[in-house]
Parts: C-alpha cells; sequence; structure tokens
C-alpha cells in the first residue's frame, strides 16, 4: 500500500468531507418524530408480550 503524505491526507479528507450531504432541519425532525412513535410502539408491544409471558409463568408456577 502507497504511503501518504501528511498534506496529502488532509487534502483527501477535505475532499470527502464536501461531498458529505447534511439532513436539513425539516428531514432531521420528521425522522427524529419517526423514531420517537417507533419507540413507543415498540415498548408498547413489548410491554404487551412480557405481561403475557409473565401471566403464562405465574400460572405454570401455580401449577406445580
Amino acid at each position: 500500500m502507497a504511503k501518504t503524505s501528511p498534506g496529502e491526507f488532509f487534502n483527501q479528507v477535505k475532499a470527502e468531507a464536501r461531498k458529505v450531504v447534511w439532513p436539513t432541519r425539516q428531514e432531521t425532525t420528521t425522522t427524529a418524530i419517526f423514531v420517537g412513535i417507533m419507540m413507543l410502539i415498540l415498548a408498547v408491544f413489548f410491554l404487551g408480550i412480557d405481561s403475557v409471558f409473565g401471566m403464562i409463568v405465574q400460572w405454570l408456577l401455580k401449577l406445580a
């Protein structure tokens, strides 16, 4: 692998950084809201699953 001088390395880093496309405020807000809603839905789902399995385990322990 060819060695790159520090100056050339930093030039390459700057060139790659110019290619980065940052999201707009609207895209960031929309994504954050979507993530929050999905977290809420998954939290309720896993609460339900955990409650059902907990009731099943309690029922099985009462049989013993």
